[in-house]
């Protein structure tokens, strides 16, 4: 296990990567703002399924991207296969965002670039196996994108998952600096987009920020996996409340016959939105809840098997009562409605 305190150059260099990745997006976004360019390249116009109320341009993913795409290429240089893909998804989207595109057109560029990634770069695994991983590095893609809705949510998810990362990829009794690094500039920009998009937010990720981001959250889980940095139950815990959020909510309206590709607003965070805890409140439960799952992953590294699955299964069980909790105030929610 690597000794982070006594690692010469290894602390000082993630600072200057977070603060410089910070400060990158920040200029980046302030200057599409107080230009005006931010509302011509792509706005957000509210509508009946929307939380928000006013129209806000959607151009977190021109300040986000870039930096973490050139970060990658600087600092991570094997792991150029994601970030041709991030500049990739990035750019499709951003046509998205802007003009429209139809579904068939996205779900493409989603496929090549996951497709991409794990063929250039295949785990050691059966290949029924390897097909499991893609089906959900796909759904990490998009999982990301249906998570972007209340100010602050996306952004912070990025935040916490990435410095999760980090951590991670340098305490790993397979330690793997350039990972962590590369974490640290995802964590460090998205720290930058946070100051325009928590509540009241300024600015929204967009596609072209929310779909490239979902794409390296599972490129990174799956390239440390594939690596023993850490075992493959980690990722999927980093990212476990948005997963479960996502992963829930779709299984709900399949069952109910509904057209899973239309907008709703009946995801958890957007419920607890909706029923009066509002956007801040809601990003800061879900900061807390990210927060405990990842020291409980950090906590689970190195040690028995038996003790990581039980802490795994722990904290499934976590999830599932707030869950419930976030229900029964919906139901509570929906009740003072209909007796009004």
């Amino acid at each position: 296990m690597i000794d982070l305190a006594s690692s010469v150059g290894f602390l000082p260099a993630t600072v200057v990567v977070s603060i410089s990745s910070l400060v990158a997006c920040l200029l980046i976004l302030g200057v599409l703002l107080k230009t005006g360019v931010a509302w011509r390249l792509a706005t957000d116009i509210p509508n009946d399924r929307s939380l928000h109320g006013r129209p806000t341009p959607r151009v977190g993913g021109w300040g986000v991207i870039p930096v973490v795409v050139t970060a990658l290429i600087v600092l991570a240089p094997n792991l150029w296969m994601a970030a041709a893909g991030a500049a990739f998804l990035a750019t499709v989207s951003q046509v998205d965002d802007r003009r429209g595109l139809p579904a068939r057109v996205r779900f493409a560029a989603h496929l090549a670039a996951v497709t991409f990634l794990v063929w250039s770069h295949p785990a050691a695994v059966p290949l029924w196996a390897l097909a499991v991983l893609w089906f959900l590095l796909l759904w990490l893609v998009n999982l990301y994108n249906f998570m972007d809705g209340a100010d602050g949510l996306a952004g912070g998810m990025t935040l916490f998952g990435f410095s999760g990362y980090a951590v991670g990829a340098a305490i790993s009794v397979h330690p793997l600096p350039e990972l962590s690094l590369a974490s640290v500039a995802v964590a460090g920009a998205a720290a930058g987009f946070l100051v325009f998009n928590f509540h009241p937010a300024r600015v929204f990720l967009g596609d072209a920020g929310s779909i490239p981001l979902g794409f390296l959250a599972g490129a990174v889980g799956y390239w440390g996996w594939s690596g023993g940095v850490w075992p493959i139950w980690f990722p999927a815990i980093v990212f476990s409340p948005f997963i479960g959020d996502a992963s829930i909510t779709l299984l709900r309206r399949l069952l109910r016959g509904e057209k899973i590709w239309q907008p709703h607003r009946e995801h958890y965070y957007q419920r607890m939105v909706r029923s009066g805890v509002g956007h801040a409140r809601t990003a800061l439960a879900w900061y807390v809840v990210m927060a405990t799952g990842i020291m409980f992953a950090l906590c689970a590294l190195g040690r028995a098997a038996i003790v990581q699955w039980g802490i795994v299964a722990g904290w499934v069980v976590v999830l599932f009562l707030a869950g419930v909790v976030v229900d029964m105030r919906w139901r509570r929610f929906q009740s003072t409605l209909s007796d009004k």
